[in-house]
Parts: structure tokens; C-alpha cells; sequence
């Protein structure tokens, strides 16, 4: 009777799954087995609350990791919008300047000499130099426009048979092209030389 009584109050603590497998056990078994079930079912218990500790800890690392890329993503992206928010306005003043430019080359030399005119030519130069400047500050470059023609920043208008000068070369630029910091704004427009015939 006695026996029954631990019996039962040692099965009071152990899950139904526990007293399924304790069944068809010997007595003295049950008895070892019910004193080990609670620090089983502890022990259990702990190494499931640790895995779900480490999981949480993963999941944190994640979430800063992503918070981060995301936050440095963002930056880039803020920086490219300020570096090139001018891109469209240079586009449209670049046809200021190549007017300026061409007013600038159709002035006769006579003209440059005259006293009268000589203030004109010196206000409009002195803009030129400005609108260089201003280009300067913003990051607008003219393209190189020597040497070999480059696809990438040149546009061959024309073939020009050329003794003197290597084919595929570039002698002559109709319009100056340039580049906003590393993006290209306009190709330069050029003549490249060609073997005669």
C-alpha cells in the first residue's frame, strides 16, 4: 500500500509520454527513473531555452546587419542624388557654352584689336572662363579629345583621309563632350582620320 502511494506520487510529476514507457517496468527501475525525470526534464528544458537564447541572438546579429547594409545603401544612394542632382541643369548649360564658344571663335582678329570692341570680347571671355569655373566646381570636365577615339566618350562623326595622322585617330572636334565626376554628360563629337585613297 505504502509502495502504491510513492508510486503514485512519483507518477503525479511525470508526463503522460513519461508513464506510457514507465509501464512493464520493474518497481525499483521506476523508482530511479521517477527521481531522474524532473532533472531530465530540467536539463531538457535548459538546453531548449539556450538553443532559443542562440537563435535570438542570430536573429539580433541578423537584424543589425541588414540595419546597416540598409543604412549604407541609403547614404550611397544620398550621395549619388547630390552628386549628380545637377545632371540635367549642366546638360541644358551646356549649349549656353558651346554657344558662347562659337561666338567667341567667329570674333575676327580685327575686331579683338579694336579699341571699340575690345571690352565686348574681353566680357565675353571673361564668362567663358566663368562658365569653366563653375563647370570645375560641380564636377563637369571637357573629354580628352586627343589621340585614340574612345567609344565611350567620343562620337565619330565623320572619316577625314589624313596622310599625316594614324586611322581610327581623332583630328577634329565638332562639339567638346564632358563628363559629370565619372558619368559621361555628352560624347564629343569628332572627325577621325582615315588612309586616303
Amino acid at each position: 500500500m505504502n509502495g502504491e502511494k510513492t508510486e503514485d506520487r512519483t507518477n503525479e510529476n511525470l508526463s503522460d509520454e513519461a508513464k506510457a514507457e514507465l509501464e512493464g517496468v520493474p518497481e525499483s527501475l521506476r523508482e530511479e527513473t521517477a527521481d531522474e525525470a524532473p532533472e531530465l526534464a530540467e536539463h531538457d528544458r535548459i538546453a531548449e531555452l539556450e538553443e532559443e537564447l542562440e537563435k535570438a541572438k542570430q536573429d539580433v546579429l541578423y537584424a543589425r546587419a541588414e540595419e546597416q547594409n540598409t543604412r549604407r545603401r541609403l547614404e550611397q544612394e544620398r550621395q549619388k542624388a547630390s552628386d549628380y542632382a545637377a545632371t540635367n541643369f549642366a546638360r541644358d548649360i551646356l549649349s549656353v557654352a558651346d554657344n558662347l564658344e562659337r561666338a567667341l571663335a567667329a570674333i575676327p582678329s580685327e575686331l579683338r584689336e579694336d579699341e571699340k570692341w575690345k571690352g565686348l570680347v574681353a566680357g565675353l571671355e571673361a564668362t567663358g572662363k566663368e562658365i569653366e569655373t563653375v563647370f570645375r566646381k560641380h564636377g563637369i570636365e571637357a573629354v580628352e579629345t586627343e589621340g585614340e577615339l574612345d567609344p565611350n566618350i567620343h562620337q565619330a562623326m565623320v572619316e577625314i583621309p589624313s596622310a599625316d595622322a594614324e586611322p581610327g585617330t581623332i583630328v577634329q572636334v565638332m562639339q567638346r563632350g564632358y563628363v559629370i565626376r565619372d558619368r559621361l554628360l555628352r560624347p564629343a563629337l569628332v572627325g577621325v582620320a582615315k588612309k586616303p585613297e
